[in-house]
């Protein structure tokens, strides 16, 4: 990065990353690739990559935090937050828009076909990422080894507990086969306790208030929060743990209403978690439009805020420890093997895309476009949702 930037310049640049970023985190990992690194040189590759692998052993919304920590790289806390802000506010207000106006949409049966090449237009974002990325990872024979074991290990198993373990095995292989020994210094670390404690707090004082007092915000905002703290992996996973608890056990939706809105955002861009704005607005349905509102609004807050609060903690720690030599050795393996992990995710989106020739020419279209930077990405996300309008 030759210069810091303005405040507004970097918030305008996430918005467009917000405004682009269809087709789940590795599809964002893709528009932060084109528009964070090979457009604004905010980072390098390698430190996305950093910070990819960082987040995914982090409870919370990986590609959110990721996008924050760039936030907090750039300008610090204030920084951090207003990039939360900005890239979760917009799909969230859609959402509880959606929420509140459930009944209106559901009856006149909106139609979401716009949307049928998005996925394909998120394979050509994935695609370009891993080859970026990749270029920059794979240095000798381990880095091959580990990328390409992390991709099929991660293709066959997919459950949350799989992308830690390989990043902690990439990182423990690369320093025991490192030729050097004496490897591990000392550094100062100087941990930012306030938001572990402020994590802490809400996790036990939601617990409390929503065992005392039956508010509706309140019960809903202890949910989300939990939601928050409990999945690694991003907002897919917390899915499943949503449903068996809303639709299942307390009944504030049907599986109808939950499969549709989540059909919905997949369709939409913007973090998966803000899918928790439309089910807490759904859950108020009955206690009118206000509350909807304030129910959609703090139930995105609860589901976002542990993520950030432990990013906030933990970012400030990576910097520091990185810099021992122990951790750099480490980093070449945990990177490889976060390669690895968006090489897999564009194999597997390809197949779930379907390969007819509509969508083998968006995918071809909007790898070239973005590999010679021909056309800016918000244009291609234009082009592809005006193609889906006029087939």
């Amino acid at each position: 990065m030759s210069k810091q930037p303005s405040t507004l310049t970097f918030l305008l640049d996430v918005l467009i990353c917000s405004l682009g970023a269809f087709g789940g985190p590795e599809a964002h990992y893709g528009v932060f690739t084109q528009q964070m690194v090979a457009k604004k040189k905010y980072l390098s590759e390698e430190e996305l990559l950093e910070l990819i692998a960082l987040t995914q052993v982090l409870p919370g919304p990986s590609s959110t935090q990721t996008i924050i920590a760039i936030g907090y790289k750039i300008g610090g806390p204030k920084l951090g937050f207003l990039t939360l802000l900005v890239w979760a506010l917009p799909i969230v207000s859609f959402m509880t828009l959606l929420a509140v106006l459930f009944e209106f949409f559901t009856s006149n049966n909106i139609s979401l076909d716009f949307v049928r090449y998005v996925s394909a237009m998120a394979v050509g974002f994935i695609l370009v990422a891993a080859i970026k990325i990749n270029r920059k990872v794979i240095k000798d024979k381990l880095t091959v080894f580990l990328l390409l074991l992390s991709a099929l290990t991660t293709y066959f198993i997919r459950d949350a507990w799989i992308y830690p373990t390989m990043l902690v095995f990439g990182g423990f292989l690369s320093v025991v086969t490192h030729h050097r020994k004496a490897i591990w210094t000392q550094v100062r670390i100087s941990p930012k306790w306030i938001y572990l404690w402020v994590f802490i707090a809400f996790a036990l004082g939601n617990l409390g208030l929503s065992l005392t007092i039956s508010h509706p915000l309140i019960v809903l905002f202890e949910k989300f929060y939990r939601y928050g703290y409990l999945v690694i992996g991003g907002g897919q996973v917390v899915i499943p743990l949503m449903y068996n608890e809303l639709v299942e056990s307390f009944k504030y939706l049907s599986s109808e209403e939950f499969l549709l809105g989540f059909g919905f955002i997949q369709g939409m861009p913007g973090p998966m978690f803000s899918f928790s704005a439309f089910v807490g607005g759904l859950a108020l349905r009955e206690s009118g439009s206000l509350m909807q509102v304030l129910a959609g609004f703090i139930s995105a807050l609860g589901i976002f805020l542990p993520g950030t609060l432990l990013i906030y903690f933990v970012y400030p720690i990576w910097e520091q420890i990185k810099k021992i030599d122990g951790i750099q050795v480490a980093l070449r393996g945990i990177l490889a093997v976060a390669g690895g992990f968006i090489l897999v995710a564009a194999v597997i989106l390809l197949s779930k895309v379907g390969l007819d020739s509509l969508n083998i020419t968006v995918i071809v279209f909007t790898t070239l476009a973005l590999w010679y930077n021909k056309i800016p990405a918000p244009l291609i996300v234009l082009s592809v949702l005006t193609l889906g309008f006029i087939l």
